[in-house]
C-alpha cells in the first residue's frame, strides 16, 4: 500500500470515528438521564454505591447506573456500527452481493481471494450465532460448486477488527472446525491492506481522535438529571 493511500484511509477513519462514532455515544449516553433505560435491581444498587464511593446519595446511585453504560455497553454497541463503515464506506469497492458475506478481498499475502464476514471483537460471536455463520459459509460453498468457483480452505474468512488471538472465545474457535479461517485484529488489516502495521496506525489515529474529546460535563449532567429522577422511585424503598 501506498503512503498516500493509507494516510487517505486513515483520514476517513477519524472522520467516521469523530462524526459517527463519538456522536452515537453522545446520544446513548444523553438517553442514560431516564430511569426507564435501566433495569435496576434494587438488592444491589445501594450495595454497588457504598462499594464505589461509600454512600448511596441519589448522585451516587446514578453514577453506579451511569458509568457502566456510558463506558462499556454504549460504546462497544456503537463501535459494532465500524463494521458496516468498512464494507460500505470505508473499503466500499471491497462490498459484497453475496448475502451473509460482508466484503470480499484479494488478500495480500497469499493472493487469493477471499469472502469475509466480519464482526468487532473477540466476544463478537455467541453459541446461538455459530449456526447462522456457518450456513452463510456453506451458501458460499454450494454457490462455488454451482458457478465452478476456484475455493480453498482458507478462503472463508471470519475476521474480527481488533483483539488478539488468544482472546477469541470457544463459539469463534468453533467456526474454525468448521474449515472457516479466523484472522484476529492485525492479522485481518495485514491482509486486508497488505501493510502489517496498518492495526497499529490506526489505534494510533483513534488515540489522536480520543484528545479532541471531553464529555465530563455531558457525563456530570446526565447523572444530575438523573439522580433527581431515581430519588423519588427509591425514597419509599429507603425509608
Amino acid at each position: 500500500m501506498k503512503q498516500a493511500e493509507k494516510l487517505e484511509l486513515m483520514d476517513k477513519f477519524k472522520e467516521w470515528f469523530r462524526h459517527v462514532l463519538s456522536e452515537a455515544h453522545k446520544r446513548n449516553t444523553e438517553k442514560l438521564q431516564d430511569p426507564k433505560e435501566f433495569q435496576i435491581n434494587p438488592f444491589i444498587i445501594y450495595y454497588l454505591a457504598n462499594y464505589l464511593e461509600g454512600n448511596s446519595d441519589p448522585k451516587t446511585l446514578a453514577k453506579v447506573l451511569v458509568y457502566p453504560r456510558a463506558l462499556g455497553t454504549s460504546i462497544t454497541t456503537s463501535f459494532g456500527a465500524l463494521q458496516r463503515f468498512i464494507s460500505k464506506d470505508w473499503f466500499k469497492a471491497y462490498g459484497s452481493a453475496i448475502p451473509g458475506i460482508d466484503i470480499e478481498f484479494v488478500d495480500q499475502i497469499d493472493g487469493r481471494r477471499k469472502y469475509c464476514q466480519l464482526k468487532s471483537g473477540p466476544n463478537a460471536l455467541n453459541k446461538d450465532d455459530i449456526k447462522t455463520y456457518v450456513d452463510h459459509f456453506k451458501a458460499i460453498k454450494n454457490l462455488a460448486r454451482t458457478n465452478s468457483l476456484n475455493l480453498e480452505y482458507g478462503d472463508l474468512v471470519f475476521a474480527l477488527t481488533y483483539g488478539e488471538r488468544s482472546e477469541i472465545n470457544a463459539f469463534i474457535k468453533g467456526l474454525e472446525d468448521q474449515h472457516v479461517r479466523t484472522l484476529v485484529g492485525k492479522e485481518f488489516w495485514y491482509a486486508l491492506t497488505g501493510d502489517i502495521d496498518f492495526y497499529k496506525s490506526l489505534i494510533k489515529a483513534a488515540g489522536e481522535v480520543a484528545k479532541e474529546f471531553n464529555m465530563k460535563s455531558l457525563v456530570e449532567s446526565v447523572i444530575d438529571k438523573l439522580s433527581k429522577r431515581i430519588e423519588a422511585r427509591f425514597k419509599e424503598i429507603s425509608e
